[in-house]
């Protein structure tokens, strides 16, 4: 199947895609900060520059977009039919990525949460959201 833009207008349109700061990782955010949750965000010093770090609960927080990062059995992971072994490429790099970088951090004591896109749509939000404040706080 071919492309339904030209090459100029594709461009465009992915380079509008931000990697951070997006509608779900800001929704979490400033649903931890009204909590009283104090954050780190992007930090460099840790293996994946995680989305948001909590150091006093030794806890980092991945926000992961259910495309980019390959959220089996979720209907917004959709493989294009266009260049779709690249996407495939692209997508299960980011899934190992993901894992080496959780490994490394659970080695190193801290505690990883994924949250993704799919459960902070309007229908689920509040209870993913309880639920993360719940296993912070350790009462999960």
């Amino acid at each position: 199947m071919a492309d339904v833009h030209n090459k100029e207008v594709r461009s465009y349109n992915m380079s509008k895609i931000k990697g951070k700061d997006t509608k779900p990782e800001m929704l979490v955010r400033k649903f931890l900060f009204a909590n009283g949750f104090r954050y780190r965000l992007h930090d460099k010093k840790l293996p994946g520059k995680p989305d948001i770090v909590l150091p006093k609960y030794k806890t980092i927080i991945l926000v992961h977009g259910c495309f980019w990062h390959g959220h089996e059995g979720c209907k917004y992971y959709v493989i294009p039919k266009t260049r779709t072994e690249w996407w495939l490429n692209k997508i299960n790099h980011n899934i190992e990525n993901d894992r080496k970088a959780n490994i490394t951090l659970q080695n190193e004591g801290w505690k990883v949460l994924t949250i993704w896109e799919c459960d902070l749509k309007s229908n689920k939000r509040e209870q993913t959201l309880s639920e993360l404040l719940k296993t912070i706080k350790g009462d999960k």
